[in-house]
């Protein structure tokens, strides 16, 4: 009888699919995010890590990342037709650049253009793909005790930029998102910065109210 309410209530027409909103990914904390980068010694791992946890970048876009997009000298990143085919520029934290650095010295001389080389078995020396990426961070969550996967350290990223105050559409621009819709997402989940500043304005009421 229930169910024949709801479905009264929320009638589905024939050959429509009931649309669920989705979940938002969930964002590490920072003590989390420290677990993780402390268990992640090796230095490709680490690099190409940073590139989504402090850039912004897909797995896609990691394991597509061509050598030649790399701009050291300005600390940024070229990322070519990524989702949505939209190009965009990221720029290198301090951390994130030092990982790419160290990476790079020990990179193996190979003519294939991607940055990230598989290190060992059959495939050596090729470029590194998703699901090896994916496996990766599998394998240090493991070591970490977290369950995370490569779409959370984007979403982090963003994340903690909302909360440092970060415009949203610096955000949309970073993540390559087409719709400032789609990075409002990340509002949702930050509370944070709604409440500091929430705190801060009533801050001002009271005072200017006595």
């Amino acid at each position: 009888m229930e169910e024949e309410q709801v479905a009264m209530v929320h009638p589905v027409k024939r050959g429509y699919a009931l649309r669920l909103s989705r979940p938002l990914p969930r964002h590490l904390r920072d003590e989390e995010v420290g677990r993780l980068l402390k268990v992640i010694h090796d230095r490709r791992d680490r690099a190409l890590f940073m590139l989504m946890l402090r850039c912004g970048l897909r797995v896609e876009e990691v394991a597509r990342l061509k050598l030649a997009a790399l701009d050291l000298r300005r600390s940024q990143v070229f990322v070519h037709s990524g989702k949505g085919a939209k190009d965009r520029v990221v720029y290198l934290s301090d951390d994130a650049y030092e990982a790419l650095d160290q990476y790079l010295r020990v990179r193996p001389a190979s003519r294939v253009k991607e940055v990230f080389l598989v290190d060992k078995g059959r495939c050596r020396g090729q470029a590194i793909s998703v699901r090896g990426i994916q496996k990766r961070l599998e394998h240090y969550a493991r070591q970490a005790k977290l369950k995370v996967s490569c779409h959370q350290l984007r979403h982090t990223m963003a994340t903690q930029l909302l909360n440092a105050d970060a415009a949203l559409v610096t955000i949309q621009d970073l993540l390559g998102h087409t719709r400032i819709k789609t990075t409002q997402r990340y509002c949702r989940v930050s509370n944070l910065k709604v409440q500091r500043d929430y705190y801060q304005a009533m801050a001002v009421v009271l005072q200017r109210t006595g």
